[in-house]
């Protein structure tokens, strides 16, 4: 049912932190009124809510705003009256720690070497094969995703990332010898899940009607 104030997620479809954000989001069923941004036409109401300036940013009918996208996807399982996401909480805490301080950088200099003329793009690709590799083996030691045999908040917060990565060179990516990871993100993007929170919005202007997530 949707409510009279449902919370606002300012959001940006490519970005991997929204997408995490809007994953937990769609899993959990929760409705959110979503306000797409063009990240170089950032409306005031998004930097007044949040001085980062970033996506996602959400908030709550009662004012209070969450501007970092893996407590977004904390506060929607919490939120949720039942998720299966709320299992292995500290583990799936210190993936995406993991992912957030330790691979991230690698990817941004993978993503955009002509940024970084200090090494050669293949120095990046390597440090992020690396990650890849772990990942890989954490798969298929645990049956498919990262804390098990079904989906996880860990998967979520982390597939966004490893797709971006994929998406810089994907014929190099598939020529890897990492069958579970391309077996796990494959499954990933042909999920319902991922093509619902892919929908593409437009730019959200302050006299839209409001559009449902």
């Amino acid at each position: 049912m949707l409510t009279s104030q449902p919370p606002i997620l300012y959001s940006f479809r490519r970005c991997p932190y929204a997408m995490r954000a809007r994953l937990a989001i769609a899993y959990t069923g929760i409705e959110v009124e979503i306000r797409e941004v063009v990240l170089r036409d950032k409306p005031a109401q998004l930097l007044e809510a949040s001085t980062k300036g970033t996506v996602p940013v959400l908030i709550l009918p009662d004012g209070q705003v969450i501007d970092e996208s893996y407590d977004i996807m904390r506060w929607a399982i919490k939120t949720a009256k039942e998720c299966d996401w709320r299992a292995h909480d500290s583990e799936s805490d210190a993936w995406v720690k993991r992912n957030d301080n330790e691979f991230k950088p690698w990817l941004d200099r993978y993503k955009y070497a002509d940024r970084y003329p200090e090494h050669p793009e293949s120095y990046y690709q390597q440090h992020c094969l690396e990650w890849f590799a772990m990942l890989d083996s954490q798969l298929r030691e645990q049956g498919g995703y990262l804390l098990g045999s079904k989906m996880s908040l860990a998967d979520a917060a982390l597939l966004p990332f490893v797709r971006q990565c994929a998406h810089v060179n994907r014929d190099w990516f598939y020529q890897q010898k990492l069958p579970a990871i391309q077996s796990w993100l494959d499954q990933f993007l042909d999920s319902a899940l991922f093509k619902r929170v892919m929908y593409k919005y437009p730019q959200w202007h302050p006299d839209d009607a409001p559009a449902i997530f």
